[in-house]
């Protein structure tokens, strides 16, 4: 399957063996709160070529709001993660891999311990990023569908233990990110601090109102509301879990289907129905949807928490929805990165080898 720079290849878990010979083989891991993931990929006219993917929910940020620390439990369900992917892995010859972990391994006080455990059982080397790279990194999965969408882009990432928004220039060639803001609330950190409120209409007023604070830091330094207002406006863009789910729910879907979703811009009025929907289903609804599932109707509530105070704060008339982030925008700029070296070095053969330090981004 080949996938273009507009259309990265949607998560899940389906290897493909075939390899095509001779083409420089490039791997992203990333090693979230929520779930560890890994994609392989080979370059393309356009973009690259899916040959693996690979997605597991490892929870590794349980008990991390409480104690501080990544729990035991935990980290033995991440490392069986990473042993499958190192296995994967050994299969390649690779031209490069960039690992990498989140929010979680960031705030944990055990967390640089933990990779290092991870690189002495398993070979891999993964390194925490910052929440700036982070944003980076999704912005440039997702600049193509910033294509037309006015003169400023706001993207956020609803995650497991963060929530990144990149306030974006888009009138200057290629998407820039002028500033952006790490959240210290995810999917997980979230639903951790309210338990089952959530399900409450106090509950979720609560938390939506606990992230509008931290926005409103943000819109006062930014004046995006503002931006909103001009002519050109601003194209409110969202990637996760969460919107995903928000875009099955206000389309409609029987079941998940990325080529419908991936790219679609919904009103605004849409998405906000959408979610009042889910918070209409209950846990069992929400456990019961072919979309949702029993494993993440725990998470979808503190998400559209998350969305509806983004809302909230930046009311736009769309919302555009994208699937794809972080491993997208990794091997992306892995496969950049190796043809501006082919430029330099004046052939068609050079690799890129990456090398990854197990040592905090600031």
């Amino acid at each position: 399957m080949d996938i273009s720079i507009s259309t990265p290849c949607a998560p899940g878990d389906a290897p493909i063996t075939e390899r095509r010979s001779g083409a420089p083989i490039f791997g992203a891991l990333d090693l979230g709160t929520n779930n560890c993931r890994l994609m392989l990929g080979v370059p393309s006219s356009n973009g690259f070529r899916v040959i693996e993917s690979f997605s597991r929910s490892v929870g590794l940020g349980e008990g991390l709001a409480e104690t501080g620390q990544l729990a035991e439990c935990a980290m033995d369900r991440a490392m069986d993660a990473l042993r499958s992917c190192a296995g994967r892995l050994s299969r390649y010859r690779l031209s490069g891999l960039t690992a990498v972990a989140t929010e979680a391994c960031r705030r944990a006080t055990n967390g640089q311990d933990f990779l290092a455990r991870v690189r002495q059982q398993t070979g891999l080397d993964i390194r925490i990023i910052s929440g700036r790279e982070e944003a980076e990194l999704t912005l440039e999965s997702c600049s193509p569908l910033l294509r037309n969408a006015g003169s400023r882009a706001l993207v956020f990432d609803i995650g497991g233990g963060s929530t990144e928004i990149a306030w974006v220039r888009l009138d200057a060639g290629a998407p820039t990110l002028i500033s952006y803001v790490s959240l210290p609330f995810g999917v997980m950190t979230l639903r951790a601090c309210t338990e089952h409120t959530c399900f409450t209409e106090d509950g979720f007023n609560t938390m939506v109102e606990t992230v509008e604070e931290k926005l409103w830091e943000f819109e006062d330094i930014h004046r995006i509301g503002r931006e909103i207002n001009r002519d050109g406006g601003v194209r409110l863009l969202g990637t996760s879990g969460t919107i995903t789910t928000v875009a099955s729910v206000a389309l409609k879907l029987p079941r998940y289907r990325r080529p419908l979703v991936d790219g679609i811009i919904l009103p605004g009025e849409e998405a906000d129905q959408a979610v009042e929907s889910l918070r209409a289903m209950g846990r069992n609804g929400l456990a019961n949807h072919p979309c949702i599932g029993e494993d993440r109707a725990d998470l979808v509530l503190p998400g559209c928490a998350i969305f509806a105070a983004i809302r909230s704060v930046w009311p736009t008339p769309e919302v555009g929805v994208a699937d794809r982030g972080l491993r997208e925008g990794i091997l992306l700029r892995q496969i950049r990165g190796g043809r501006r070296k082919d430029s330099r070095r004046g052939c068609g053969g050079g690799v890129l080898q990456t090398s990854i330090a197990a040592s905090p981004a600031g």
